[in-house]
């Protein structure tokens, strides 16, 4: 197992499997439909839609911690 410590790296690299996973095949099938060859090009998208995603989501996460964080009230501590 991956120490706790690397929490932060781990939870963005699943993120952005995921999320540019969906991202990209959604815009390959709105772009393109299911076209010849449709798998071969969503993973190509998918590629270079992940190699933005991961490093995206280590520098906005501290940000939009932070604004959540601001935004959001524990009601159950009242």
């Amino acid at each position: 197992m991956i120490d706790i410590r690397y929490f932060r790296f781990v939870f963005a690299f699943i993120m952005a499997l995921f999320m540019s996973l969906i991202i990209s095949g959604v815009l390959t099938y709105l772009n393109l439909g299911f076209a010849d060859g449709f798998f071969g090009i969503w993973m190509a998208g998918y590629a270079k839609a992940f190699a933005v995603a991961y490093p995206s989501i280590l520098v906005i996460s501290p940000l939009t911690t932070k604004i959540t964080k601001a935004i959001c009230v524990d009601k159950s501590q009242k």
